[in-house]
């Protein structure tokens, strides 16, 4: 039974790939179960090697540090290529007040951190490792752990310890601010729902409107000349004229009195539109089909990477066909069709007309399903390839024991996010389906964790009983003290609402266990908006400050 021995016990990759398989699936398993609908998910991982290497069950360090960083850089990248294509837009408007409130979070945490290292001396790599775990950021972990290694001038198992320590209360720690919050301000969730439910009514989304041309203003006038006046941006979808011809109208259409317009518009925009044209009407989708069997509606999916980056103006696809595409569907947000629209792989357009238009236009943009399920395995690995270059790019900055590097985290993040944002408007094929980028990000984070579990184990009892305990108060004031500042702040300074302040909450401290739970409580999408609104931010943020912090 030598062989038994040999692949439990020897320094081979057969052994660090049995282990590490042990380290996942147990992790995995252990993190379906909840407490109070609470589960730490596959952090659970990384209990689980720490549990094993106390007892022995060890790897070869070299191998342990390859699949750390390998892990760690297919989780950042896949995580980029997922929020890049809403990272800047998540500025705009709204958002950019609630990226700044995220963003106010990680600096006041980064203040506690540093303010608990000046009082009790705790060496700022372990302060470091507590603050990932208290703000539950793995990629933060990882870019402190490489850059740590990087110096030689501390263990950098110390942050990994730290990180375990204080995860846990992390995860509650939240929980317990959100729902105190609720709390403290008395805040009934059915009146609140009720409330975002009808300032959401007024936000930029698209919808169908039906008018009727009553101003005379606009008679015989085109559709062109309408948009002009009104300065409103508008597509009409269909129009119905008063002897009873129906067509697919074009921008040099013209317009009378008696017309029914099918228009498709901002709901911002819909009131002023209609009332500006005539009158509007209670007629669905619906009725419009009954009034002509020759028009047919189809969702069309584009899969041929030629059409990638287009915009829908360069396609022109009303003029040469007669079709108009009523709604651009992307990653399941309806957008408004405009021209400067610029079309990625993966969306689902719908379009009007004749079905012999419709296939011709079909045949353009692929509408081959099973395309989007080949995976692009060229822009990741170039990506990773440009991502590794720009992490180890040194930046000198005064004040710092060594130059800045963004790292293979850093620098991944960052690449991801610009060739997911970018990419696309110069023709590179970003698009991954969701469950491809799950299986990535997944397949990452757990190889991370399993590897940095493995080798943070061996010290970890002694580290905790010889005082390393204190480290999950340090832990839980870095979790709630940013928290309850910026909460106090967004309500009543900011006036925003309960689930926004949520998701906020949990996005600034990229925390998917207090997400689900919150989610599963009160059930409001806009929680899961605002979450997405601020991660992108608040994980880039993450990951540099963790770097920063070690390099003093």
């Amino acid at each position: 039974m030598d062989w038994i021995n040999s692949l439990l016990f020897s320094d081979s990759v057969a052994h660090a790939i049995l282990i590490v398989a042990i380290v996942i699936a147990l992790g995995i398993l252990l993190g379906k179960i909840k407490i109070f609908g609470i589960s730490l998910g596959v952090t659970w991982i990384l209990f689980v090697g720490i549990l094993l290497s106390h007892f022995g069950f060890t790897i070869n360090n070299s191998v342990r540090s390859f699949i750390s960083d390998f892990g760690l850089i297919l989780f950042v990248f896949s995580l980029g290529l997922q929020v890049g294509p809403g990272f800047f837009a998540s500025f705009k408007k709204g958002g950019l007040q609630m990226n700044m409130l995220a963003a106010l979070i990680v600096i006041l945490g980064v203040g506690v951190t540093l303010s608990i290292h000046f009082i009790t001396d705790t060496p700022m790599p372990t302060m470091v490792g507590v603050m990932s775990g208290a703000v539950t950021n793995t990629p933060g972990l990882g870019a402190a752990q490489q850059t740590v290694s990087e110096l030689q001038t501390a263990d950098p198992t110390t942050l990994a310890t730290g990180y375990a320590v204080a995860y846990p209360l992390g995860v509650v720690g939240v929980i317990l601010t959100l729902l105190g919050a609720r709390a403290i301000f008395r805040i009934n969730i059915d009146k609140e729902r009720a409330d975002v439910e009808k300032r959401d009514a007024n936000k930029d989304s698209a919808c169908n409107i039906a008018v009727e041309v009553r101003n005379e203003s606009l008679f015989g006038k085109t559709i062109y000349e309408v948009d002009h006046l009104l300065n409103k941006h508008f597509v009409v979808s269909r129009q119905y004229h008063a002897d009873g011809r129906m067509e697919i109208p074009t921008s040099r259409s013209v317009v009378n009195a008696g017309d029914k317009l099918l228009i498709i518009t901002s709901q911002n925009n819909a009131e002023v539109i209609s009332a500006f044209i005539g009158k509007k009407l209670d007629m669905d989708e619906e009725t419009w089909e009954k009034l002509d069997t020759n028009l047919v509606s189809r969702r069309l999916v584009v899969t041929n990477g030629n059409i990638n980056g287009k915009t829908l103006g360069e396609l022109n696809i009303r003029a040469q066909y007669g079709l108009n595409i009523t709604r651009v569907n992307r990653a399941g947000i309806d957008l408004t069709p405009t021209p400067g629209l610029h079309l990625q792989l993966g969306d689902r357009i719908m379009v009007v007309g004749n079905q012999e238009a419709i296939l011709k236009v079909a045949k353009i943009v692929g509408d081959q399903v099973k395309k989007l399920r080949e995976p692009k395995l060229i822009p990741i690995f170039i990506g990773i390839f440009f991502g590794i270059i720009v992490g180890s790019i040194p930046i000198a900055i005064p004040g710092l024991s060594a130059p800045l590097k963004l790292g293979l985290a850093g620098g991944s993040l960052v690449v991801a996010i610009l060739i997911a944002r970018f990419g696309p408007n110069m023709g590179m094929v970003t698009y991954t389906t969701a469950s491809s980028n799950m299986m990535l990000r997944e397949v990452g984070i757990s190889l991370f964790l399993a590897a940095v579990g493995l080798g943070a184990g061996e010290n970890f009892v002694e580290a905790v009983t010889g005082g390393g305990y204190m480290w999950i108060l340090y832990g839980f004031l870095i979790t709630v003290v940013p928290l309850i500042i910026v909460t106090i702040l967004a309500r009543l300074v900011f006036k925003m609402d309960y689930f926004s302040i949520a998701g906020m909450v949990c996005g600034s401290h990229t925390n998917p266990p207090a997400l689900a739970f919150m989610n599963n409580t009160f059930e409001a999408s806009r929680i899961a908006v605002a979450y997405a609104t601020v991660y992108p931010l608040a994980m880039f943020l993450r990951v540099i400050v963790a770097q920063l912090m070690v390099l003093f």
